[in-house]
């Protein structure tokens, strides 16, 4: 048996031979807790409460595309199961609404209906079912250079024609529903009187139908709006070939100024903070892009691959490289969303698996979520690899989103450790035995998502290098608690490894890290064995909209 397949029978409820009933349904069903969101819409005019149900309405437009991006039976499974009202039917359409398909996110998208393939394709709906990476590879190299970038780029699909492949815009494939969405944004942008937002609803749009996004992502950049909208084809998370292909998502929000202000500091200083990391100075950039605005946010509203198994507490985009070269990324706290996770989740998990649990802080939490946001937008972004000008997604293709979300996470604890230690945030050590305790007890929620999902084999691979390193100790009475003496130096060596592994490239040393993460822990594997009665994650819903929003 693989050392994966040992560690997700520890977590597994599914039964592997038959399809699970009621009973196992509404279990797998229970491990995301119902959670109410709350915001307030006290700051909204008129025009913008009623542009917020016309947003609303184009977001739900995107569940649609997203089902099909997923799996090419998915919208006809979906209609089925509509029209099933026995008690099975119910249960087994709340566990396909929850992961958008009929594969369990937290069961390493195994199947628990019948007549599905067992698991979910790799490159989900983005490429044919039947298409190998080396047909796919083999084909790109007889392109021409454009229509190469094209079949590798965020916003095709690859699709069998009689004479090979083709690669088909999104605008094409999707037209129909995007041009409904597109319509419903227009009359937003016709709502609101707030000048950035109709630009970017316009520029958006347009982008829907002539498949060129690069415009409205700049104009995303510059919202500075009470309404905060991210909608579009943006995480490349679902395609598990290559890791090219966007997945359609959106995020409505509405914007917490006290909230934001209080932690612009952290991103005024990420120029410090890359003339640190733990590499050698040819891999680091001189001059980073300027950065956005930290926006903290109140969710309302999301939908496609915004709302489906673990929820989102943030998010830093776009990830167009000449975007992010041109103005930064932006990046996006969900707070109403970490909130909720934290009370739902990591608390209850903390008491029972940390030896100091009074040391778990939301400060902390949320912090270093910002901190995991702001880690993505440094570090390599251009790289040459063979003499070829490059970027690490391009190198480390469908592992790069693991790579670069524990790359994320551990660069994070260098920069807030940083920040303590120089005295740019306060608390000093003992925010940084905080930071530390709390990371340790996230790492459990992290790893809990099932090693199918990125933040989850991310994790397992900094989880693993740090307790091999002694920073993180499983006590002889089964309670895990850090070893602050060893856990700077532990965090400089791990991120110093996968900084390295994206400036350079290097896809084996990738799969090395990443296949070394699922290796077999025994008291890693009692830990998570003795959560399982635990909610592992929120099934938000969201806040009932302001009247003005439905006319």
């Amino acid at each position: 048996m693989r050392a994966a397949s040992i560690f997700f029978l520890a977590m597994t409820i599914l039964p592997l031979l038959a399809a699970p009933g009621i009973t196992d349904l509404d279990r797998m069903s229970a491990r995301l807790k119902p959670v109410t969101l709350h915001a307030s819409f006290a700051g909204l005019d008129e025009g913008d409460r009623r542009a917020l149900g016309k947003v609303v309405e184009a977001a739900r437009v995107l569940d649609r595309i997203f089902l099909e991006q997923m799996w090419s039976g998915n919208l006809a499974l979906y209609d089925a199961l509509e029209q099933d009202h026995s008690a099975l039917g119910k249960a087994r359409l709340r566990a396909f609404w929850l992961n958008k398909g009929p594969w369990s996110e937290l069961d390493g998208y195994t199947a628990f209906l019948p007549g599905v393939p067992e698991h979910r394709p790799a490159g989900a709906n983005f490429y044919p079912e039947d298409m190998t990476k080396r047909e796919f590879e083999a084909w790109t190299r007889r392109l021409k250079p454009e229509a190469r970038a094209e079949a590798t780029g965020f916003f095709t699909v690859i699709r069998r024609k009689e004479t090979g492949m083709e690669a088909v815009p999104y605008s094409t494939a999707y037209h129909d529903d995007l041009a409904r969405c597109a319509g419903l944004l227009r009359e937003a942008a016709h709502l609101t009187l707030n000048a950035s937002l109709k630009r970017f609803l316009e520029l958006r749009a347009a982008a829907f139908l002539d498949n060129n996004y690069y415009e409205s992502d700049l104009a995303w950049m510059d919202i500075d709006a009470p309404i905060d909208i991210t909608i579009g084809p943006y995480e490349t998370y679902n395609d598990e070939l290559f890791g090219y292909k966007a997945s359609f998502e959106a995020y409505v929000n509405l914007r917490d100024d006290a909230e934001t202000a209080r932690l612009q500091v952290l991103g005024s200083r990420l120029q410090a903070v890359e003339d640190r990391l733990p590499i050698e100075a040819r891999y680091r950039n001189p001059k980073i892009a300027a950065q956005a605005p930290i926006r903290v946010v109140n969710e309302v509203f999301a939908s496609g691959d915004a709302d489906h198994g673990v929820k989102t507490a943030a998010y830093n985009l776009p990830n167009d490289e000449r975007v992010v070269a041109e103005k930064g990324s932006k990046r996006v706290m969900l707070k109403n969303v970490q909130e909720a996770k934290f009370e739902a989740t990591l608390d209850p998990l903390a008491r029972r698996v940390l030896a100091a649990p009074d040391e778990l802080s939301f400060d902390a939490f949320f912090t270093h979520i910002l901190a995991h946001e702001l880690s993505h937008g440094i570090g390599p972004r251009q790289i040459r690899v063979r003499g070829r000008e490059t970027t690490p997604r391009k190198e480390l293709k469908e592992m790069y989103s693991a790579i670069e979300e524990a790359k994320a996470d551990i660069t994070g604890l260098f920069m807030l450790g940083y920040f303590y230690d120089a005295g740019i945030l306060p608390g000093g050590e003992k925010a940084k035995r905080r930071l530390y305790t709390t990371f340790l007890a996230s790492s459990f929620r992290t790893l809990r998502f099932g090693l199918k999902e990125a933040h989850a084999r991310g994790m397992a691979l900094q989880f693993h290098a740090l307790e091999a390193q002694g920073a993180f100790v499983h006590r002889a009475d089964g309670r895990w608690e850090v070893n602050f003496a060893r856990m700077d130096g532990a965090v400089r060596e791990v991120c110093h490894d996968l900084l390295t592994i994206e400036a350079q490239g290097d896809y084996a040393a990738a799969a090395r890290r990443l296949a070394g993460g699922a290796a077999p822990d025994v008291g890693l594997e009692r830990t998570l064995e003795s959560l399982r009665d635990l909610p592992v994650d929120i099934d938000p819903a969201f806040p009932e909209l302001p009247a003005e929003a439905a006319k």
